[in-house]
């Protein structure tokens, strides 16, 4: 009877999640906010299958390259207490020389590293084991684009942010996912972190679990801690005592990894909205968030690419037009470009992710002074209408 019983509640809990999931997708959310707070909040759908967890705007998912949106927060925060510098050779703090093979002198800055102008390519994984060295995996030609050097166009990579990484860490001696919890996280009061380790028990039982295809591809971890939260070492290990200062800065996937809630994104954006303050708290000056929003690459047909280096295809293209220090800003009035999941030509600034059949969006309007955060779990792969980003994307940026 137990056994009947037992089977019975799985099939409700999945028809419950196939009813209250829109189709195509898992669970998803949305947070519209302005400079003052929430303005509205919807979450449908189920965190965790497995166990039945609904979602809600409170609870943490791998939001993928947001990610690399609040990394260059803790950057400009270091950058104003001058620890580091936007344009001095990242090879000073990295104790190492990095330079571009075929471009040996042109110096490769953090103004490069986070709007993408490297000369790196993604042809060489940045997902590496805990034990990896950032230095060795660099030191293959295949990492670069022996066709452009430092400066010299756009191509959207996420082996830029392991680099910047290490170079924080460096200049810190800091644990990366300590050091952004020291900078940006706690400040702000968001129980957020990079892989889990930096988060409060709390946090990680409210985890969303990421699907594709129905199936758990991501942080499948029911409401417990993971053993390992980072790639294990060559041998299998995963012993965090053994991390070194800027050996190895993809350990805790700053272009991806951050777990953190809609709510939580919605903090982010009313801290930018408020050039740097945010419910009491300064955490930048005005003119860090200017240059955080100000684009540093605009599309004019061949100056870059459109799309995520690490794509399967192109099909995309059009998606990535206007980019600053890991900000995009959408509705690029240039051909080709097919950048407003909004629909309605507004220019909005902020970073899209997807990752492991996750979809998110953290966008503000600074002229009005509002903006919304979302997120989708197997997301569908359905086209949109108006625009390069998904129809899923579409719904959720314009509310409908």
């Amino acid at each position: 009877m137990t056994r009947f019983l037992s089977g019975v509640i799985s099939i409700l809990l999945l028809a419950s999640a196939c009813a209250a999931a829109p189709r195509g997708s898992m669970a998803e959310v949305r947070v519209a906010f302005d400079r003052t707070g929430i303005r509205g909040a919807t979450a449908s759908g189920h965190a965790d299958l497995a166990t039945g967890r609904l979602i809600t705007a409170d609870d943490p998912a791998r939001v993928a390259s947001i990610s690399k949106l609040v990394v260059a927060i803790g950057v400009m925060r270091l950058v104003e207490q001058g620890l580091l510098s936007l344009d001095e050779d990242v090879s000073a703090r990295l104790g190492w020389t990095l330079h571009h093979p075929a471009f040996p002198d042109r110096p490769i800055t953090l103004r490069l590293l986070l709007s993408h102008r490297t000369g790196l390519t993604d042809n060489v994984s940045y997902v590496l084991p805990l034990d990896a060295s950032l230095q060795t995996v660099l030191a293959d030609p295949a990492a670069w684009d022996p066709a452009h050097g430092p400066g010299d166009r756009f191509a959207y990579v996420n082996f830029n942010f392991p680099i910047v990484a290490s170079v924080m860490e460096k200049a810190t001696e800091e644990r990366f996912d300590m050091l952004m919890r020291r900078l940006v996280l706690a400040p702000l009061g968001l129980d957020a972190c990079f892989n889990w380790d930096a988060c409060s028990d709390a946090a990680v039982a409210r985890g969303v679990v990421l699907y594709r295809d129905g199936e758990p591809v991501r942080d499948d971890n029911r409401g417990a801690r993971p053993e390992c939260s980072v790639t294990p070492a060559a041998d299998g290990s995963c012993d965090l005592a053994t991390w070194r200062a800027g050996a190895n800065g993809a350990t805790f996937s700053p272009q991806g990894g951050l777990r953190i809630s809609a709510n939580g994104l919605a903090v982010i954006g009313r801290l930018l909205l408020g050039r740097g303050e945010v419910d009491g708290v300064s955490l930048l000056s005005p003119a860090s968030v200017d240059l955080l929003l100000t684009p540093l690459w605009t599309f004019d047909g061949g100056n870059g690419q459109t799309f995520e280096a690490d794509a399967a295809d192109a099909t995309s293209g059009g998606v990535i037009c206007s980019y600053g220090l890991a900000t995009q800003t959408l509705a690029t009035s240039v051909a080709g470009c097919r950048d407003d999941p909004f629909g309605d030509g507004v220019r909005r600034v902020g970073h899209a992710g997807d990752a492991y059949g996750l979809k998110s969006g953290l966008w503000i309007d600074v002229a009005a002074g509002t903006g919304v955060a979302y997120f989708v779990t197997d997301a569908s792969p359905d086209p949109g209408r108006r625009s390069a980003f998904t129809a899923s994307e579409e719904s959720l940026a314009a509310g409908k």
